[in-house]
């Protein structure tokens, strides 16, 4: 239960560090940067629900999951991820 707990940990820590290095990746000026390791956390915790499936189900190799986590928080941060509005220097947002 213990080594359990402490991948979920681990793996919830990378996607919120990985969802952060997202953060850097993206034009400042944009609203809501502490989203970015939030959709990151959330990332690296469903990404081991599908790690620890596929480990109990085929014995998926330990090198699988940090894999799974950059792949999730790509998708949900990037290309295929939300779009952020830039704000205009008067308050309006951009067109």
């Amino acid at each position: 239960m213990q080594e359990i707990l402490l991948h979920f940990a681990m793996a919830a820590t990378f996607g919120a560090f990985t969802g952060s290095l997202f953060r850097l990746t993206r034009r400042p000026g944009y609203e809501r940067p502490f989203m970015f390791p939030v959709v990151g956390l959330i990332a690296g915790i469903t990404a081991y629900m599908i790690f620890y499936v596929l480990a109990s189900t085929t014995g998926a190799p330990t090198w699988l999951l940090p894999i799974l986590i950059v792949l999730q928080v790509w998708l949900w941060l990037g290309p295929w991820g939300p779009k952020f509005k830039r704000l205009e220097k008067n308050g309006d947002e951009g067109r």
